[in-house]
């Protein structure tokens, strides 16, 4: 680094760190971390810059994408002391890994398109993949197990479905979902919770499948479902406090009728913000 570089805020943090992991003054906590221990962290602040996205709030952003730069700087750290590399490693890593599957950028390969940018994308990890041997060459490899179980359905199907291992339309994956379904139930009927866990683990793998078709991220629209549940259900809660009750202190039919006014509030809400 030169003079200049020394002083930058990246620069800055990785002293931080250093100083945090020196067995000499450094601090416990940190010292007695690991990969392993610190992995959970990594995907937490991961969730945390996702959560301040959707919540739309970019000084929560810039404080969480902080936090993810760090766990980055905390690795790479471990992984110095450990002697198989540094965060100039990390970093030459990725910039060599975007200008070698962007040709169209700083090469002299044209697209013309993004859906034909995706495709050479996908051959470019292919054959990346196909480069680290054996173990990786598989097609599915490299899709991490640690991802979400739903983000990793969607990525394994649409996967596959580049090489035409997929149902031809949405319909088709919409029957799949009845069948599996059907198959659900007969196993709740049944009494035999296994079969049933193995049935509802296919019922999801097709609702995976059907947002692959849709484009849409599962993940996402659960979010959205989440927020719209968190949304109604506290209408709930606050209609009844009104009333001097309480869901515990309530009944079905009657929250569910608080639930549908929710529905109806949020419709006339909407109607009333498209005018």
């Amino acid at each position: 680094m030169t003079a200049t570089d020394d002083q930058t805020p990246m620069a800055e943090l990785l002293r931080i760190m250093s100083r945090l992991r020196d067995p000499v003054g450094g601090c416990a906590w940190d010292l007695e971390q690991t990969f392993e221990t610190i992995a959970p962290y990594t995907v937490e602040e991961a969730y945390e810059v996702a959560d301040a996205i959707q919540r739309g709030s970019m000084t929560d952003l810039a404080d969480e994408l902080g936090d993810l730069l760090l766990q980055v700087v905390f690795h790479a750290q471990m992984a110095t002391e450990a002697g198989a590399f540094n965060f100039d490693d990390v970093a030459r890593a990725v910039n060599a890994k975007m200008i070698r599957r962007h040709p169209h950028v700083f090469g002299d390969t044209s697209v013309r398109s993004a859906t034909e940018q995706t495709e050479a994308w996908e051959a470019i990890k292919a054959e990346e993949r196909a480069g680290k041997g054996p173990r990786s060459a598989g097609m599915l490899d490299d899709i991490a197990i640690a991802l979400p179980a739903l983000t990793r359905a969607t990525k394994l199907s649409r996967r596959a479905a580049r090489v035409g291992f997929a149902w031809p339309t949405v319909g088709q994956v919409l029957e799949k979902l009845h069948e599996e379904v059907s198959e659900l139930e007969a196993e709740i009927a049944a009494g035999d919770v296994a079969k049933a866990r193995q049935e509802l683990g296919d019922v999801l793998f097709v609702c995976a499948n059907i947002a692959r078709e849709l484009d849409v991220d599962p993940e996402h629209a659960l979010r959205e479902t989440n927020a719209k549940f968190v949304r109604r259900f506290t209408f709930v809660e606050q209609a009844l406090a009104a009333k001097g009750s309480s869901p515990e202190h309530s009944n079905l039919a009657e929250m569910d009728s608080l639930w549908e006014a929710a529905k109806r509030a949020e419709r006339a809400n909407q109607s009333d913000t498209n005018r």
